[in-house]
């Protein structure tokens, strides 16, 4: 015999205690309403088990009599990411490119092991696994003429802490730790 799906669902939320998820969206309940869903799915059971005999259809039916009883269930919910309300199957519009600021001096760190903000524009700068424009300005050979700070010597030391001639290939990817800076609001509020 089948089981109404109020029952299966109000068995679900019995036993989670929780929202339940139902593909993209989310049903809320309130203790309130989950005592009354579970009055709701007692009597629902106990309808059934009176009569064994009784189809799936006579169980549905009696759904319908006790909606009186029946919960108000928040409306479902979906939820939205920092790309918006965009489906996943469409493009996002393009965000708006922001200046990259340019400060002399560089940018004040706000904790004493964070990598050093890049106090330029990047946008030119190319990361590959051929070459690295940063060292053009930041390498050993080249920091002094270029008038730019030095890449910092743990970056030519390797997890073991052996020194090397060249750029330690786990520090190759400048961009995984330093960022460039721009006027730009942030998309989620920082409370560090």
């Amino acid at each position: 015999m089948k089981k109404p799906l109020l029952t299966i669902m109000g068995a679900l939320l019995l036993l989670s205690q929780a929202p339940l998820a139902i593909g993209e969206d989310t049903v809320t309940i309130s203790v309130k309403d989950l005592n009354a869903l579970k009055s709701l799915c007692t009597s629902i059971n106990g309808a059934t088990k009176t009569s064994a005999a009784a189809s799936a259809k006579t169980v549905v039916s009696s759904v319908p009599a006790a909606s009186a009883a029946t919960p108000t269930i928040g409306k479902a919910v979906k939820v939205a990411s920092l790309r918006g309300f965009h489906d996943l199957d469409k493009e996002a519009k393009p965000i708006e490119k922001k200046k990259q600021f340019k400060i002399s001096g560089g940018i004040e760190k706000n904790w004493v092991l964070q990598p050093p903000s890049i106090p330029h524009s990047i946008e030119k700068d190319r990361i590959t696994l051929q070459g690295n424009t940063c060292m053009k300005c930041h390498s050993r050979e080249n920091h002094e003429k270029e008038k730019a700070p030095q890449v910092a010597e743990s970056h030519y030391k390797t997890r073991d802490g052996k020194t090397l001639k060249k750029l330690s290939t786990r520090r190759y990817f400048c961009v995984q730790c330093h960022t460039p800076q721009a006027d730009a609001k942030p998309l989620v509020e920082n409370i560090f």
